[in-house]
């Protein structure tokens, strides 16, 4: 290896080497730690300055890759050496990356497309960040376009490349958001759901899985690539994934593993840890797009694996948790058979069924839980499945409700725990609910009179049942009095009850029943919170002194804090899906803890409370309501003020804009007036010309012909007038009727409050502002009556005239001729003017394109110019990079003068050899003038 070493060093000739890096490389498998230690820095020396070459890149690479590699070494080593092997392949990886030029360098040589360079270099950069990560991601980061070139792996037509380039932007990805960002931003979306299709979606093979890896990094936990994803429309690229067949039997394991994946990843876009508005956005672009409907189908298929039908019935719940829409539909889903039933009803038959996984029956009652989030509608109609107007009573079909009682009081303890549960989210937040429940009866045995559910809970709690189906009940006791004063005086109206609960929280026992001594001690301290006082015997004050006497304050404050100490309630706590590891832990659920978080701190303060503090905090309650009462009352009489304010304030602005389009047809009217008089005027003009000069001009004829029309169009015209003016006035009277309407409501509604009178007068004023235009209005088209019965006195004038000419004109018979001559005269100008126009505008245009060409030309003139100068730059660039070059050669020389005179050596200085020079040019000279 040290000879190899120093080949690689010493040899000039490339071939040599070639030979040399490829001995390594084979040595390099067998003898890692050797060529690691003496051969990679002469490798890397290679990769600086052997670029030319890719056989010799290729090589170099691969070894490094070998070295630093713990893919071969694992196979290979046995369990002990593990650990010994990850330690080496992290001590090469970091001597690699303490240059930080070497990752770059490895960089530019990925983007190289040559297969025998660019696909070592891919595994080598691949293998540097599954050993340290963190540090050549933060190098990656900050080289120029470090991202983007890896990106172009994607793009690669060769397979085995892109293949790679994936499972390097995996490791590239992990847990670093800036680069999830950036890479997302390289349309990575785009490409890897490209792929997926290629190789055909759920049935495609690893290569899918690994895309898949890819997507969930990117998106998992990061908002902005999960709204980019979103506003992307990618959402609905994901819908033909999961489109099955009639027969579904016989999966490959990879189909298994892709569909498991693909699920997940729409688990990460609804999940509750999300944002809620990125979440309910996702939600609804499921919906919309068919997805969801898809994935029901898939909950509805037979023969479908029992773990993807687990996933699919995790990802359901959480595409429909807090979203109406969502939980409307899923609530429509019947299973395919004969006679259909909803899907939720044949989901419970799974929860409450022993023989099912369990894990299966926790996703069912995840997927319960999550229909019921926030859904009171739903949460109804499980409800009312078990009131007694609405069971079946011919017993053909099975309910909800009918299946939560099954499995509440079988004998499987777990069934007994997911159905009390399950019940208990039906009543979360929703206290009509809870006071409608307990009307349920039940009928325990044939010949006994029924029983209320409440009354059957507390009688299985009373029997000592399991501690998991004791826990599960209290959960639901808890749940359904907290908040419901009707459900606490139903609970303590049995008198066994209250001995039960303060006979259980007194006694010393085991761990196990520590959990169940909390639970009572909760639940009692719900009963004295939520007391109303209404039964004598069980006043809150009567509760207090049966604790203080039978179990002591502190020991039952201490009893409630069993719950929230206990090792299985934080991990409850931490998200709502219900994981747990066996059945046997399956004890809290998470909207619970939230439940015990909220009244553990409560009920402390209220067992401490004295008799004289409850009541001051009954009459502050009670001051409260009737405050809340006066405020309702108030906010509604507010409202229907607001109401009529608003119809008010659209009839001012109607009343406005018809103000506003009188105003413009006065206007336009004006103007038409005023044309009219200055028409009227030139001809009352041209009349007296004609009558003083009939005789003397011949085209007085023409223009009497003229005026005759004229005063016939003015008639017309001034009836036309006559008419609108009398709409006018019509359509004034009617606002005027409305004005006084709109006033006359004003003054009724002055009694109204403070606030609204002054909004009112406002309208008011307004309506005064109104009155006062049209009032203007009116003054206007009076004035206006008035000019149009000035017109038509003139016109009766003009009429008069016209009667008294045109008798003389008869009699003129050579005026006609004379008429005929001017028109000829007239039209020949103006075909002289039209014909002089077109020259000038044909000359506008040859202008105009003699401008456009030398505009042109002066542009292609400025560029050549910009070239010029340019070059004239860089020349002069040139010229002083070379005067610096020489005046560093100058130095040099005058330097090694110096050396060669201090070591002895004679040195003859330029000048001497410039004279020298000349001497000998001159003796050459005279020897030819000689000859």
């Amino acid at each position: 290896i040290q000879k190899l070493c120093d080949r690689v060093a010493s040899s000039t000739l490339l071939d040599d080497r070639r030979d040399a890096v490829r001995a390594l490389k084979s040595l390099s498998k067998k003898y890692r730690l050797e060529v690691g230690i003496q051969a990679m820095e002469h490798l890397i020396h290679v990769l600086q300055t052997d670029r030319s070459d890719s056989e010799i890149i290729g090589y170099a690479l691969d070894t490094l890759y070998n070295v630093i590699s713990n893919d071969l070494e694992e196979e290979e080593q046995e369990e002990n050496s593990a650990k010994q092997v990850d330690d080496l392949g992290s001590q090469f990886t970091e001597i690699f990356i303490k240059q930080q030029e070497n990752v770059t360098l490895l960089l530019t040589l990925v983007e190289e497309f040559d297969f025998h360079v660019r696909w070592p270099g891919v595994k080598l950069l691949t293998s540097l960040l599954k050993q340290q990560g963190p540090q050549v991601q933060q190098i990656i980061l900050v080289s120029p376009m470090g991202v983007s070139r890896l990106m172009d792996l994607l793009a690669d037509s060769r397979e085995v490349i892109r293949n790679d380039g994936v499972l390097l932007l995996q490791q590239l990805t992990k847990s670093n958001a800036a680069i999830q960002k950036i890479v997302a931003f390289e349309n990575a979306f785009e490409r890897l759901l490209d792929i997926i299709t290629e190789e055909g979606n759920s049935d495609g093979g690893i290569v899918v899985e690994d895309c898949l890896l890819l997507l969930q990094n990117l998106l998992k936990n990061n908002n902005s690539n999960q709204n980019f994803f979103k506003e992307g429309s990618y959402i609905q690229r994901m819908k033909p994934w999961f489109e099955v067949g009639d027969d579904n039997c016989g999966w490959s394991a990879q189909k298994v593993t892709n569909l498991h994946l693909m699920l997940q990843l729409v688990r990460v876009l609804v999940s509750p840890t999300n944002p809620l508005g990125a979440t309910s956005s996702c939600q609804k672009a499921m919906f919309h797009c068919g997805l969801l409907q898809q994935l029901c189908t898939i909950l509805m298929a037979t023969g479908v694996p029992a773990d993807i039908l687990t996933e699919t019935i995790n990802t359901v719940s959480e595409v429909i948790r807090g979203c109406q829409t969502n939980q409307d539909y899923f609530a429509s889903v019947n299973a395919p058979s004969n006679p259909p039933r909803p899907a939720i009803v044949v989901l419970l038959m799974s929860m409450v069924n022993e023989r099912q996984p369990f894990v299966l029956r926790c996703a069912v009652l995840y997927c319960f839980q999550c229909f019921l989030y926030k859904n009171q509608k739903g949460q109804g109609e499980i409800v009312s499945t078990l009131l007694p107007s609405t069971i079946d009573a011919t017993g053909n079909s099975v309910s909800a409700g009918q299946l939560l009682c099954g499995g509440l009081f079988s004998t499987d303890s777990l069934s007994n725990w997911c159905a009390a549960v399950a019940l208990a989210h039906a009543l979360q937040e929703n206290a009509t609910l809870k006071e409608q429940l307990l009307r349920v009866q039940l009928a325990t045995s044939i010949g006994n009179p029924p029983v209320s559910l409440l009354q059957q809970c507390t009688n299985i709690l009373s029997q000592g049942s399991k501690v998991q189906t004791r826990v599960g009940l209290l959960m639901l006791l808890c749940t359904w009095l907290s908040n419901c004063s009707i459900a606490v005086t139903h609970f303590l109206h049995n008198p066994a009850n209250v001995p039960f609960l303060t006979g259980q929280i007194a006694e010393n026992l085991g761990e196990e029943e520590q959990l169940v001594q909390g639970l009572c001690a909760l639940l009692l301290g719900i009963s004295i919170y939520y007391n109303d006082n209404s039964l004598e015997n069980y006043r809150k004050e009567k509760l207090k002194q049966l604790i203080e006497k039978r179990i002591g304050r502190e020991n039952f404050i201490e009893k409630l804090g069993f719950i929230s100490k206990h090792e299985l309630y934080s991990r409850a706590a931490q998200k709502p899906q219900p994981s747990f590891s066996s059945p046997d832990h399956m004890v809290f659920d998470h909207e619970f803890t939230k439940l015990v978080k909220e009244l553990e701190g409560i009920i402390s303060k209220a067992i401490y409370k004295s008799s004289e503090e409850d009541k001051k905090e009954e009459e502050v309650k009670k001051t409260l309501e009737q405050h809340d009462n006066i405020v309702t009352h108030y906010k509604k009489v507010i409202r229907e003020q607001d109401q009529e304010l608003e119809e008010l304030k659209q009839r001012i602005n109607t009343l406005t804009s018809q103000n506003e389009q009188l105003q413009a047809t006065v206007t336009q009217q004006v103007s038409q007036i005023q044309q009219h008089k200055d028409q009227y005027n030139l001809l009352k003009v041209q009349l007296g010309k004609d009558t003083q000069h009939h005789n003397s001009h011949g085209d007085t004829f023409q223009m009497n012909g003229f005026q005759t029309e004229e005063v016939s169009k003015l008639k017309e015209e001034l009836e036309e007038w006559k008419n609108k003016h009398e709409l006018l006035q019509g359509q004034l009277k009617e606002k005027d009727s409305v004005i006084e309407k709109l006033n006359s409501s004003q003054l009724e509604m002055g009694t109204t409050e403070q606030s609204s009178q002054t909004s009112k007068f406002g309208g008011l004023e307004h309506n005064n502002e109104l009155q006062k235009e049209l009032e203007m209005l009116r003054s206007q088209i009076q004035l206006q009556s008035a000019e149009l019965s000035k017109l038509q006195m003139e016109n009766q004038k003009l009429q008069v005239m016209n009667t008294t000419a045109n008798p003389m004109l008869r009699d003129s018979g050579a005026t006609a001729v004379m008429g005929s001559e001017l028109e000829g005269r007239l039209e020949q100008e103006i075909k002289e003017l039209k014909s002089e126009v077109k020259a000038l505008s044909e000359e506008k245009e040859s202008l105009k394109q003699h401008l456009d060409s030398s505009s042109s030309t002066v542009a292609i003139l400025q560029d050549e110019k910009s070239k010029l100068q340019r070059e004239v730059a860089e020349s002069k660039k040139e010229q002083d990079d070379l005067l610096v070059l020489l005046a560093d050669q100058d130095q040099k020389i005058s330097a090694l003068k110096i050396k060669l005179k201090d070591l002895g050596v004679p040195v003859e200085d330029e000048d001497d050899t410039e004279s020298g020079d000349q001497g000998d040019e001159d003796e050459d000279g005279d020897e030819e003038e000689q000859d």
